[in-house]
């Protein structure tokens, strides 16, 4: 699956959700102009999963970056739907599921913040039986509300991994860049043992509410 046949899934998937993008050479824009989104794909090596590059450009000098692993693009094109691909719709398009998000009002500083959160989705053999702790995103919230936040679009990737000999990483990033007050949560978190390696991942995005 080459990246144009990636664009090509992408422009069906949003046209099902009622929204139409126009193409711009390796870009699919909304109206000519922001936001734009575009895939590129990066096999794997030496037996390691692929990797899937996604790029939303908010505006001229913002965008968001997520990456979703993946034995094939097709997989990676999965792990992208499951995770981002909703509260990117509702924060970024106004296409707003509430059956595929959590939804939610935080007040951080003196501000309310409308809040898109994709569920935890955890992929690896036999991950299905599991889920992430109850807790992450209100640890999130609790760490996130001490944060002075400027009232634009902000989002937060965050990352977490077990192997079967309990071997825990995390990472969160707030903007692209390393939170460590947010990574310090998540480790804070009691993650599933498991007898196979696993990996959760989550994308949130907070837009600023006008009154």
């Amino acid at each position: 699956m080459d990246d144009l046949a990636i664009q090509q899934f992408l422009h069906r998937t949003f046209e099902h959700h009622e929204i139409e993008l126009e193409t711009d050479e390796a870009w699919l824009v909304t109206e000519g102009d922001f936001p734009a989104i575009r895939a590129h794909w990066v096999d794997g090596t030496a037996g390691q999963p692929g990797r899937l590059d996604v790029d939303v450009v908010l505006d001229e000098e913002r965008r968001i970056e997520d990456s979703f692993a993946g034995a094939d693009a097709r997989e990676a094109l999965e792990a992208f739907m499951q995770q981002a691909l909703h509260p990117l719709l509702a924060a970024c398009w106004y296409a707003t599921d509430e059956r595929q998000l959590r939804i939610e009002a935080w007040e951080i500083g003196i501000r309310t913040w409308d809040v898109f959160a994709g569920s935890f989705a955890l992929r690896g053999t036999g991950s299905e039986a599991l889920n992430a702790p109850v807790q992450a995103l209100d640890a999130i919230a609790d760490v996130l509300k001490r944060e002075s936040l400027t009232p634009v679009l902000h989002w937060l990737r965050l990352f977490a991994s077990r192997t079967a000999a309990g071997v825990v990483r995390v990472e969160a990033l707030l903007d692209n860049e390393p939170w460590l007050v947010g990574t310090q949560a998540l480790a804070a978190l009691t993650w599933p043992t498991h007898a196979h390696d696993y990996s959760a991942q989550a994308l949130i995005l907070l837009d600023v509410r006008d009154y």
